[in-house]
């Protein structure tokens, strides 16, 4: 039938236009693949969240003298058949399909839970969450209501938890975004800016968000020894954090000499495999005890 050609001559004009308008492009089989893959991956995303396969892990942050700082939570999914899914490959999905409203709410009602889980218990209970929020969830009218709405429900403190925003996040409706900031802000809850140096920021505005900590993206920290450009990115950062009284966070430490080069830049918190991996929640306290009893 016609059918079938058809929907491959619209295949193909969809990968034309990806590509760049007046451009010719021929049906491929490994198209066909790729977009069938990608549907299938779409409807287990939807049943994913309603089937509990997400988790939480959480990332110590640790300060210059090896106390413990905070903790990011990052998300994992578990797939029944496929094992680990990446975030790289189902995040921008769940963004582009909606998808990313209920699952951002879950991750940060699963975070501010396990919050109030360590504010009853006396190593953990100065522990700080930064959650990553993204842009369509930051840009929902009601965001900053849903956010205090899920602070009151499960009773954690708003002083323990930080919200991680993107510099791609800021480059629309500014006045909107600080006001939204400043409402959370004077609620208690903390900001931290993500992705620091990879591009938008205007230092104008900067100067007018309401934020507790910049992060040095690990994609500067990983070649901050080798490469000048990232050392002076990097310098720049933690400069432009002192003068805005902000601290600063490497991300993405993975060698002691990664570690000493920004201790020597005045870089006080780092995150990163060098201390540990992203744990679950059980594990992050087994390591923060750990941490506590090894101290002098």
């Amino acid at each position: 039938g016609i059918e079938e050609p058809l929907k491959r001559a619209d295949m193909a004009m969809y990968q034309a236009k990806a590509a760049g308008r007046n451009t010719l492009r021929f049906f491929d089989p490994s198209m066909q693949r790729v977009i069938a893959e990608r549907a299938s991956l779409e409807i287990d995303l939807h049943a994913a969240l309603a089937q509990g396969q997400f988790t939480l892990v959480y990332q110590p942050q640790v300060s210059i003298g090896g106390n413990s700082y905070g903790a990011e939570a990052l998300l994992r999914w578990l797939h029944p058949v496929r094992g680990q899914v990446s975030p790289a490959e189902f995040i921008p999905m769940a963004e582009d399909t909606g998808i990313i409203l209920p699952l951002g709410q879950w991750v940060l009602e699963t975070a501010c839970a396990q919050l109030a889980v360590w504010a009853g218990q006396p190593d953990m209970a100065h522990m700080s969450v930064a959650v990553n929020v993204s842009p369509r969830q930051f840009h929902q009218a009601d965001f900053a209501d849903q956010v205090l709405a899920t602070l009151q429900r499960t009773g954690a403190s708003p002083l323990r938890l930080k919200l991680e925003l993107t510099e791609g996040m800021l480059v629309s409706n500014v006045e909107d975004v600080i006001a939204k900031m400043v409402r959370l802000k004077s609620a208690g809850v903390g900001f931290s800016l993500d992705d620091f140096g990879m591009g938008y920021s205007s230092l104008s505005y900067l100067k007018r968000l309401p934020l507790d900590q910049l992060k040095i993206d690990q994609s500067f920290v990983r070649d901050v020894l080798i490469d000048p450009n990232d050392a002076a990115i990097s310098r720049m950062v933690i400069v432009l954090a002192e003068s805005l009284g902000l601290v600063v966070v490497a991300e993405g430490v993975e060698t002691a000499e990664q570690r000493d080069f920004l201790a020597g830049q005045v870089c006080r918190v780092y995150q990163g495999y060098l201390f540990s991996r992203p744990l679950p929640a059980a594990g992050l306290e087994q390591y923060i005890r750990s941490s506590l009893n090894t101290r002098p």
